[in-house]
């Protein structure tokens, strides 16, 4: 997880862009994407670290959030 010192913010303000960004950084720095693939590639290759496959998750499960009604209540997931 990305930490940001002082009045650091991300630009993008949406739901689940913390765990967006984490999640682009994390596979931008996996040797995967060093050797010149492209993160899309490199997730459908299944060739990623498992720091970013739990990130992956996450984002899936924030993005899922939004769309269930009953997670209205209980609030996002992720960050």
């Amino acid at each position: 997880m990305m930490r940001y010192e002082g009045n650091e913010r991300l630009a993008d303000e949406t739901a689940c862009a913390g765990v967006r960004a984490d999640l682009k950084m994390c596979l931008l720095e996996s040797d995967c994407c060093k050797m010149g693939k492209t993160p899309r590639q490199c997730l459908q290759d299944n060739n990623v670290p498992a720091e970013c496959q739990v990130l992956r998750n996450t984002f899936y499960e924030c993005k899922r959030s939004l769309l269930d009604n009953r997670q209205r209540f209980r609030g996002r997931k992720g960050y």
